[in-house]
């Protein structure tokens, strides 16, 4: 091989024979660069990344270890033209040759370009940078937030902009690095920490300006959903005008540079003093003017308020001699009604019920009496009818029969009255039922009725 001399054995093993293409390939290809399109793209629970780099001839397997795969900003996707370095190297167990990658950029376009893309298509998807849902900023707030570095130029020019509008504000800083690793964590932290402030009215996020790779904390995934779920509204002062950062988008206002995030934040104190003033005096003459028309229309009221006196003097003479006159006909009407009623009451004790009442109660023992004597006859009547027809009952009852010397002869069982001697048989009980008693009778004999 080249640039090596071998001495081979005669006889190899299949992973000798791996093993030395392996030594071979990572020993002739231990750094090589490499465009492709990504195909064939699998992303297992492992975090590792398999695909396969091909161009329009040939094509050639990739792997992208987990730990390599946490520092690229973008996401890998099919169809993908990058540029990637690596090494060539065999996977045994295959004995395919394959590209272990150690980095990997975007072709034609930068990586940090790349992933805020594809970050920012995916948010604007959820509707987090949608008008709709941005908020007006408070006319008058008492308490402003401000989350930045307290090294940089940008919260100087945020607190000497507050104060010099509006001296009276509160300004509460959340001290946080705006760039490198864990930044962007820090930043969404301290936006949501001061969003549950109750004083906190208005927030501003921010930074300096900077390169891109500096600025790429605030295009971070967690900075922008703070800002979206801020309970305040956020104003984003990243960079200077021409940056543009995922924060400006999810914001609910973007001032292109951190001095203009505290104008926008904050009135100017002053001016709303003159405007105050001025507003003042223009109350203060609209109230004099409308207090000296009220003294003019009063001062006319006055004069027509003479003449309105001695017609109320008149009326209130007159209702008077009304008064009078309606009480004296009212207590005329009166008693002329009264005597009326009396002497309709006594015509109605003349002819009511109550001397009626009194004349038939002389009646009624008379009508008793008769009623009474009536009921006893009748009485009498009633009982000589019913022993006449209990006469003629006992004399039809079976019990006077058997009073005479009869009797009545009934089966044993069964109690059937036997009327014929053929209803019954020699040696058959039958009984005797008499005026008083009963005999229980054992037939010896059966006679036909034509005997004597």
């Amino acid at each position: 091989m080249t640039g090596r001399n071998l001495s081979l054995p005669l006889l190899l093993s299949v992973s000798d024979v791996t093993r030395l293409i392996r030594d071979s390939l990572e020993d002739q290809f231990r750094d090589v660069w490499i465009e492709g399109e990504i195909s064939n793209l699998r992303a297992p629970s492992s975090g590792h990344f398999y695909f396969t780099l091909k161009d329009t001839q040939s094509q050639l397997r990739a792997v992208l270890f987990r730990s390599g795969a946490a520092r690229i900003r973008f996401a890998l996707q099919e169809g993908l033209a990058v540029v990637v370095r690596g090494r060539i190297s065999v996977y045994e167990p295959r004995g395919e040759y394959q590209l272990i990658v150690d980095s990997l950029e975007p072709k034609g376009v930068g990586a940090f370009q790349l992933a805020f893309e594809q970050l920012k298509e995916r948010l604007a998807q959820e509707g987090l940078f949608e008008e709709a849902r941005k908020r007006p900023l408070p006319a008058f707030p008492r308490t402003v937030g401000v989350v930045t570095s307290l090294t940089g130029a940008a919260i100087r020019d945020i607190v000497a902009v507050l104060h010099r509008r509006c001296p009276v504000v509160n300004i509460l800083i959340a001290p946080v690095p705006v760039q490198g690793a864990g930044a962007g964590e820090r930043i969404a932290a301290a936006i949501r920490e001061l969003s549950e402030t109750p004083q906190v009215e208005v927030l501003i996020v921010g930074r300096g300006g900077g390169a891109s790779e500096d600025l790429w904390a605030f295009n971070e995934e967690a900075v922008v959903r703070a800002i979206a779920q801020s309970r305040v509204p956020v104003i984003s002062a990243v960079g200077h005008e021409i940056d543009v950062t995922l924060a400006d988008f999810a914001a609910d206002h973007r001032a292109p540079t951190p001095s203009a995030a505290a104008e926008a934040a904050v009135p100017v104190l002053d001016e709303i003093l003159d405007r105050l003033g001025e507003l003042e005096r223009r109350v203060c003459r609209i109230v004099q003017t409308m207090l000296q028309m009220q003294r003019h229309r009063f001062e006319r009221s006055v004069g027509v308020l003479g003449e309105m006196r001695f017609r109320i003097q008149t009326q209130a003479q007159h209702l008077d001699e009304l008064r009078d006159g309606l009480t004296r006909a009212f207590t005329e009407r009166l008693t002329a009604l009264h005597r009326g009623m009396m002497e309709r009451r006594h015509a109605l004790l003349a002819q009511g019920p109550r001397s009626r009442i009194q004349t038939s109660l002389v009646l009624i023992p008379q009508l008793y009496k008769r009623l009474e004597q009536e009921a006893r006859r009748g009485l009498i009547s009633r009982r000589q009818s019913v022993a006449t027809r209990m006469a003629a009952l006992d004399a039809l009852s079976p019990l006077a029969i058997l009073n005479r010397g009869f009797s009545v002869i009934q089966t044993v069982p069964g109690g059937r009255v036997v009327r014929r001697a053929s209803d019954v048989t020699v040696g058959e009980v039958v009984q005797a039922r008499l005026a008083e008693g009963r005999l229980i009778c054992l037939v010896n004999d059966v006679l036909p009725q034509s005997v004597s």
